[in-house]
């Protein structure tokens, strides 16, 4: 979750694989939330992933502390269950990929958004399947 621009994904019918949704500028609370609400609704949403910026020994920091907060207010106003998932490294490996294919480096923020948020989702589904997910995991409860 990022505080300029948050990228989306949402998982096919039966949780098999995410496909990225165009990336969420934000504007201020109440519109991000209605937006996301409305997007809730259209995919008819049952969980919802918010990214968790652990540091890179597994412990929480300032950026950890706000996702905690937007999950909790998220669920609060949408009414669907809100879990936290480790999202470290998201960023990097989609740098990585977009990399490989040759996508220009400048411009590419809210790509990298949307790929990072296809890279968590698919994460999160592997695990749910007992797959070998790489990199990040379900987020620890304080």
């Amino acid at each position: 979750m990022g505080t300029r621009r948050i990228g989306l994904a949402v998982s096919d019918p039966l949780g098999m694989t995410a496909q990225g949704l165009p990336t969420m500028e934000r504007r201020n609370k109440k519109q991000d939330l209605n937006f996301l609400r409305s997007l809730a609704r259209r995919y008819e949403v049952s969980l919802l992933l918010v990214g968790n910026p652990l540091n890179m020994n597994g412990s929480e920091g300032p950026q950890s502390a706000n996702a905690r907060a937007f999950a909790k207010e998220l669920g609060e106003h949408l009414g669907v269950a809100v879990q936290l998932w480790d999202e470290r490294l998201t960023s990097v490996e989609a740098h990585r990929v977009l990399d490989e294919t040759g996508v220009e480096k400048a411009g590419r923020a809210g790509t990298v958004d949307r790929l990072a948020a296809v890279l968590l989702l698919q994460n999160f589904l592997e695990s749910r399947r007992g797959g070998s997910a790489s990199g990040a995991g379900p987020d620890r409860e304080p």
